[in-house]
């Protein structure tokens, strides 16, 4: 990114709340980001708008972006709305850098979810729209039903077996990793889950796909987050490295495509896994966040689970921090919010503005996120940002 750009001003709404519409959320994240940027809405370039499930669940099909974000205050900054399923939000930061780079400055990106609406069934439809229909057919006659009822839940339940077996990655290790999802992201005031929890709970919790169970899993989340971009390196703003975005189409397995997509970003930012103080990653499960490490070459295949039980990735931990906001799985995943709310994590921690969870020192950071699943096996999206303190 031989230009450079910025990001100035990032904000998210508190992952634990189910009483406030699509709308309310998308405007209180803008307005909390602009202000953090000192930037006011009319002088705002562009706008990029990541949501998912607004058509299934809001009743707002198209235009979500401009409907939501009427009452902001924007003059007349061109909207662009994004639906990349779990991806929206790294999709819309990918733009919004470009965009930035190709001089309209500063750009407002939004990510937007609005999961809990008493429709359990409306909801787990709209997350599998994720995979194109002719994949969710075959998948369900291949995998066949689970206790949870989610599709997606079935596949991540078929990688953990798979590490098991292949990698000797252990049910304890992956309980370890949910445990310590749940303690950080009791440190963050704007997660979702607060409550800590013990080994043997996550194991003894009701199984969603066996032998993933209830506390290894993310869960449904209302939320929003929101950075604003710009051009240039702007003292004291962390300084944009790298925005990587590939997807697939069915040629290579999930962390294949995952570990391509990270080699290409490392070498954008030109830096490597061992040069990096914190990521926040992709766990859709805990047994996913081991994986993804190994993927993304933080640890070679095998290693993740034993680290993570040792201590070693959380906060003055002996190697990379991981997820320090508490990740999918203790922050929360509102689909489309959820590249922004990583992002959010980098920029706090950066700044040094973490507090209980800061990592001393925080310099170079990276965040990975994934959307959809196509060809059975292959990511449909994969969007890496790297980060580098103001």
């Amino acid at each position: 990114m031989k230009q450079g750009s910025s990001i100035i001003g990032v904000a998210m709404t508190a992952m634990d709340r189910r009483d406030m519409t699509a709308e309310e959320m998308a405007c209180t994240a803008a307005l909390a980001a602009l202000k953090d940027a000192g930037v006011s809405p009319e002088e705002v370039a562009l706008v990029v708008v990541a949501n998912a499930l607004g058509g299934r669940l809001c009743e707002q099909g198209c235009i979500r972006g401009q409907s939501w974000l009427r009452e902001l205050g924007l003059a007349d900054s061109g909207v662009v709305n994004v639906d990349n399923s779990c991806a929206g939000g790294s999709s819309a930061l990918h733009l919004g850098i470009m965009a930035a780079l190709g001089g309209e400055t500063p750009v407002l990106v939004v990510g937007v979810e609005k999961m809990w609406t008493g429709d359990r069934s409306a909801t787990l439809a709209g997350i599998e729209d994720g995979l194109p229909a002719i994949d969710r057919d075959e998948l369900r006659r291949t995998m066949g039903a689970n206790e949870s009822g989610s599709l997606l839940m079935g596949l991540n339940a078929s990688w953990v077996r798979r590490q098991i077996d292949e990698r000797g990655t252990t049910l304890e290790q992956i309980a370890a990793t949910a445990v310590k999802a749940r303690r950080v992201a009791s440190r963050n005031p704007l997660a979702q889950l607060h409550r800590t929890v013990t080994l043997q709970e996550v194991i003894d919790s009701p199984v969603v796909a066996s032998p993933l169970t209830r506390l290894m899993c993310s869960s449904f989340t209302d939320g929003a987050a929101a950075a604003v971009v710009s051009a240039g390196h702007v003292p004291g703003a962390p300084r944009i490295l790298a925005s990587v975005a590939r997807s697939g189409y069915g040629e290579l397995e999930y962390h294949d495509r995952l570990a391509r997509s990270a080699e290409a970003a490392w070498a954008a930012a030109g830096v490597g896994p061992g040069d990096l103080d914190l990521v926040e990653l992709h766990d859709a499960t805990s047994a996913e966040e081991l994986y993804a490490l190994e993927s993304l070459g933080f640890f070679p295949p095998g290693d993740a689970g034993a680290a993570t039980a040792a201590g070693d990735t959380e906060v003055g931990g002996a190697g990379v921090c991981v997820n320090p906001s508490g990740g999918l799985v203790g922050r929360g995943h509102p689909l489309a919010a959820t590249g922004i709310c990583q992002v959010v994590e980098l920029v706090t921690q950066l700044r040094g503005d973490a507090g209980e969870r800061q990592i001393p020192g925080a310099r170079l950071a990276a965040a990975v996120n994934t959307g959809g699943i196509i060809g059975g096996a292959d990511t449909a999206f994969v969007g890496v940002h790297v980060l580098a303190g103001g």
